[in-house]
């Protein structure tokens, strides 16, 4: 079977694909830092478009890597930064200073709720 191929060699693959994806940058503009016991991916979602994910290193997880969610993207080419509709699809643009360090996602707050939550 010419196709077939040992799990070590499908092993060493992954692992080379891992380092690759790990290997990119966060934008030099990202204000961030990350919060205690999180730490920041950044992989190619498109040609385009970096996703950024944020890694939880709390002690519950029951695998041996971190679970991570969707921090937002990034578009190359215009410098802009998108909040998640999910995982996969990028949504509308923000503001990186109207962003937190967990998510680029938007509050939506009534008035009331943005003067017991607004930063200042």
């Amino acid at each position: 079977m010419p196709n077939c191929k040992t799990i070590s060699e499908l092993e060493s693959r992954q692992t080379d694909s891992e380092q690759l994806l790990t290997t990119i940058e966060l934008p030099r503009d990202f204000i961030h830092q990350s919060p205690k016991g999180f730490s920041y991916e950044v992989t190619e979602h498109r040609k385009n478009m970096l996703a950024i994910w944020i890694l939880n290193h709390g002690m519950f997880s029951y695998t041996d890597t971190p679970p991570r969610s969707i921090w937002g993207f990034y578009g190359t080419k215009k410098r802009c930064y998108h909040a998640p509709i999910n995982s996969t699809k990028h949504g509308d643009k923000v503001d990186i200073s109207s962003t937190t360090p967990y998510t680029a996602m938007q509050l939506n707050l009534n008035p009331l709720e943005y003067a017991l939550y607004s930063k200042s």
